[in-house]
Formats: C-alpha cells, structure tokens, sequence
C-alpha cells in the first residue's frame, strides 16, 4: 500500500496522476518494499519505500543514480524524487519494463557500455565520492583519498573487519592482509574510474530492445577492477559480456578479483553471518600466499 500523503508529493514531480491501485510487487533482492506503479498517461512509476529510517539509504541511491545518468555511458533508471512521510521513506524512479534474461547480442552491449561507464572522463583525480552511500544495508564511507590503496584499506576493508568483530568474529590475519594489500595496490598504476559499485546479476536487466539497464547502485570513483569482480562472484554474466569488455579495457592479474571480493564477502557475513567468514578466511590464505 502507498500512503497517499507519498502520493500526492510524487503527483506534483510527474506530469501524470498516480494510480495506486495499480501497484504490483516486484522481485529480485531488493531490502525494501519494491512496486511497479502505473500512471495515467500509461507510463510508469518504480517504488521503492519502508521504514522512515531508511530515508539515508534512499537519498545516497538517488545521488549514485544521477551520477551515473549524468556520464550518458549506459542506462539506469531516471530517479524522481527520494523522501518521506509520517511512516514511510521512498525513492520513486523511471519504470522501466526489464527482463533478467538477456541475449550473446545484448550482454555485449552491456560490456561495452559498463566499459564506457569506467572509461568516461572526469577531472577528479580522488577516490571515493562527495557523499556517503550504502553496501546494501551496509554503510560505506566514501572519504576522498588521492591514493587508491589507502581509500580501499582506509574506507572498504578495515571497516568491514569493524563489523564482523561486532557479530563476533575476529580474522586472525587481518593485519598481515590489510598490509599486504595495501603495498600490492601501491604497486599498481590505477586512475578513478566511476563505478556502479554493486554490480552482480540481480542488478541489472534488459529492455525488449536488449538495451541493458543498470540499477540498485553503490556509486564511488575506484579501480575499474572492483565491479568486474563483484560480476564473477554470483554469476549471471556471459563469457560474451567480458569479451566485449575486455575489447576496451584489458584483464589484470587474478590475484585483484580475490582481493576485491573479500570486501564483498566480508560484508555478506555482515549481512548474513553464515559461511561467508570460511569464504573470507579462504580468501585471505590466497591472498597471502600469492602476493
């Protein structure tokens, strides 16, 4: 249910009257109540809305959404307007009619322009963003720094070992990790690239056209790397999807894939508890073993 005081403030942002009745829940792994809305003028509305609380969470998405709308790289939803009620917070976007099921033609595409994404040009030479954001639940700091390696030590991975020691677990190798981590990036030569920043299958869809669609963002300036890997750890992109990607923007070393996903499986055991701290442990036994 849309509570009308939600509305009537979405119908003064939209050339249409809302049709509430209309709404219809929709699936993927989204945290929050997700509702496909008609309009009048037979378009459509996407809802995201829940607990006043969560009015952060919504903001920062609609900042990482016109972010990425702003490079005119690849599609994303056009957000409306984010806010609240009495009861509810809400982001209210452009809706779109997606498919999860894409073709060989299609996933190149979305290579490309994930490619054009990293590749678009900027006079930032900062990592990080002008505003915090969230890793699903999670909050990620996105503090400014000039060096990569000290944003990734400093604002993605101390933080996330912060959280696992509050459900209780302590990685016994975190210090040998972080600094080996830390002078493996020093090493490299990487520039800002703006990424999308939660990029795994449920995060993106198809238009009836193929266009591909982003959504569901974690925007920030980092290494290209860390959205490829994040694509690899649940799958749901095809070998023609890094072909055309690589066709832009060549591979590195395997070692960066492992060392970038420990953030993200650092903060499923977060998230989710679980065997994602095996994962992790895993993950840094590799780590130590191969730089």
């Amino acid at each position: 249910m849309i509570p009308d005081e939600i509305i009537q403030v979405l119908e003064k942002h939209v050339d249409s009257a809302i049709l509430p009745e209309t709404a219809r829940s929709v699936g993927g792994g989204c945290i929050h109540e997700a509702l496909l809305v008609d309009k009048e003028d037979g378009g459509l509305l996407f809802l995201k809305q829940d607990t006043a609380e969560t009015l952060p969470l919504f903001a920062a998405e609609e900042k990482s959404l016109n972010l990425l709308r702003s490079t005119n790289t690849i599609r994303v939803p056009g957000p409306i307007l984010s806010g609240s009620g009495r009861e509810k917070a809400f982001l209210a976007m452009e809706g779109l009619k997606m498919s999860s099921r894409a073709s060989g033609a299609a996933q190149r595409s979305l290579g490309k322009k994930l490619a054009a994404l990293h590749s678009h040009s900027t006079d930032t030479r900062f990592f990080g963003a002008s505003f915090n954001n969230y890793i699903g639940a999670t909050p990620q700091s996105n503090h400014r720094h000039e060096d990569w390696a000290d944003f990734f030590i400093t604002e993605r991975l101390t933080p996330q070992f912060r959280f696992a020691e509050k459900r209780g677990k302590r990685f016994d190798q975190e210090d040998a990790v972080l600094t080996a981590i830390h002078s493996h990036l020093r090493s490299l030569s990487i520039s800002p690239s703006l990424l999308h920043g939660d990029l795994w299958g449920g995060n993106v869809g198809f238009l009836e056209n193929d266009e591909p669609v982003i959504f569901d963002p974690a925007s920030y300036y980092g290494d290209r790397e860390t959205d490829l890997a994040f694509t690899r750890m649940f799958g749901g992109f095809s070998a023609a999807f890094y072909e055309a990607y690589r066709e832009i923007n060549p591979a590195p070393e395997p070692v960066r894939e492992t060392i970038y996903n420990l953030y993200h499986l650092l903060n499923h055991f977060t998230l989710f508890g679980g065997s994602y701290a095996s994962s992790a442990e895993a993950s840094i036994r590799e780590i130590l073993k191969t730089i």
